[in-house]
């Protein structure tokens, strides 16, 4: 018998790596994306476990990127039944100082080819009626980010738009959930240059955690999911009644420059 099929951007480290092995384990064949080799390791460690596991090393900052993974996709012979839309960068500065073209590739990558792989998956999905779809925010997007503007308002647009898109798509057999991580023990602190940075060094939660509340909630068809620490899900249930003035006061606090981790 054929078995279910999961797509995981964003899949050659952290939190997309954890999903990754999760979803194999769960049962699931799996074609995996990142824009780094390392994902060919991650695909050959769970194709050893008996599961189809594919890579593509791919940009989806490039919109032929994106067809090229679909395309992809269609060559499984079926429809994705799962798909964490998790690729993503940061950007850490002030706005006016920080390299502008970064700043652009942030909105390329974390808002335009969510939005273009999201849509390319969802009309599968529909057509087939089931599917069950992940799109990773942040609660860096629930407050204006002094400090990381670009993406915590990219992370922000990530989240609405799948919630406008859950929405959308009722009587389809499509759900679509919302997974917004707190900190957590991934590269993305190190590949963002941001060690120095307030957040990076207080408490994290595993990529693993992270992972299995995202699944869960996914299974279980919920709109979103706060992943990581008990402090943050609480953190991000107060922040939809403090003004936006206020929370860039207090977001801000976690991106000072606090100096390099102490050892």
């Amino acid at each position: 018998m054929t078995r279910p099929l999961a797509l995981v951007t964003g899949a050659s480290t952290g939190i997309g790596a954890a999903f990754a092995r999760l979803l194999a384990a769960e049962g699931y064949d799996l074609l995996l994306a990142a824009d780094e080799p390392a994902v060919h390791d991650v695909a050959k460690e769970l194709d050893g476990t008996g599961r189809r596991a594919e890579a593509c090393v791919v940009d989806l900052a490039d919109p032929q990127a994106v067809h090229r993974l679909h395309d992809m996709a269609h060559g499984f012979g079926q429809s994705v039944d799962v798909a964490v839309l998790n690729a993503g960068i940061g950007v850490w500065g002030r706005f006016d100082e920080v390299d502008l073209d970064t700043q652009l590739r942030v909105v390329d990558l974390n808002v335009r080819s969510t939005v273009h792989l999201a849509v390319l998956l969802a009309r599968d999905m529909a057509a087939a009626g089931r599917g069950r779809m992940l799109m990773v925010a942040s609660i860096a997007g629930k407050a204006p980010g002094p400090g990381h503007a670009a993406y915590a308002a990219s992370k922000a647009f990530v989240h609405s738009y799948a919630e406008a898109a859950r929405h959308d798509l009722r009587g389809t057999g499509v759900s679509v959930t919302s997974l917004l991580p707190g900190p957590t023990a991934t590269s993305f602190f190190r590949r963002n240059d941001m060690e120095e940075a307030r957040v990076a060094q207080g408490p994290q939660a595993s990529a693993e955690t992270v992972a299995r509340q995202g699944y869960e909630a996914m299974m279980r068809g919920r709109d979103m999911v706060v992943g990581g620490r008990l402090f943050h899900r609480v953190q991000t249930m107060f922040s939809g009644f403090v003004p936006d003035r206020l929370g860039a006061a207090i977001a801000s606090r976690e991106t000072e420059r606090v100096g390099p981790p102490q050892e």
